[in-house]
């Protein structure tokens, strides 16, 4: 079997995992992951799951499609494999991948990376004077990073159809603690990193969220 079509069977194979894989479990497949965007070449060393709607099998009241299909959202509730863009706060585009099958929601927002290749492009959109480690550090720098936007809302990250593409290679040691700056379901240890990167983003707790359990 050639190089490219090995390629392709172990995208298809990955579209099918993430296909039957719940949000937590999509979270170890994505971290450790090279994302390629054009020239830039990350791999992704943080990453939060995400549910969805109170119908479906992971209910969250923290996510997107807690509210059920919306247009804004119809891409969680597509195929696996999907790359969903959101704007935050009106400045930064942020990235995440589907999961499940179609019709339930699920995805896996990407927070952080490290840059393997392409780091000059990325230093022209994030700024000379950072740090190795700040390139990508963070939702919205990762986004600006890789130079994502709205347009590439729906992309085929497997399948290499699209300018964005994603290559799993699931990382071993994975650390797990809660989400970050989330009022809402903000205890669960759905954030998964790298312990041994640099480029992880700090642990934030929203001041909106309710006061964690006492487990004294």
């Amino acid at each position: 079997m050639s190089e490219p079509a090995r390629q392709s069977t172990r995208q298809r194979q990955a579209q099918r995992e993430l296909a039957r894989a719940d949000p937590l479990s999509a979270a170890h497949l994505v971290l450790g992951a090279r994302l390629s965007v054009g020239e830039v070449t990350v791999r992704i060393v943080e990453v939060e799951a995400y549910g969805g709607d109170e119908a479906g099998p992971w209910p969250d009241p923290a996510a997107h499609s807690y509210p059920g299909p919306t247009a804004r959202n119809a891409v969680m509730f597509g195929p696996a494999g999907r790359l969903y863009v959101y704007r935050s706060h009106g400045l930064h585009f942020c990235m995440n991948v589907t999961c499940a099958g179609e019709g339930v929601a699920g995805a896996v927002l990407l927070r952080a990376a490290e840059v393997i290749e392409g780091e000059g492009v990325v230093r022209s959109r994030r700024g000379p004077g950072r740090r190795p480690r700040d390139l990508a550090r963070g939702p919205g720098n990762l986004g600006q990073a890789v130079g994502i936007t709205l347009a590439d809302n729906g992309s085929e990250l497997l399948t290499g159809r699209s300018r964005v593409r994603l290559e799993l290679d699931p990382a071993a040691g994975a650390a797990a603690g809660p989400r970050v700056g989330i009022s809402r379901a903000a205890d669960r240890p759905w954030r998964l990193w790298l312990p041994g990167s640099a480029a992880v983003s700090a642990y934030r707790r929203s001041p909106r969220a309710p006061a964690p359990p006492d487990t004294g």
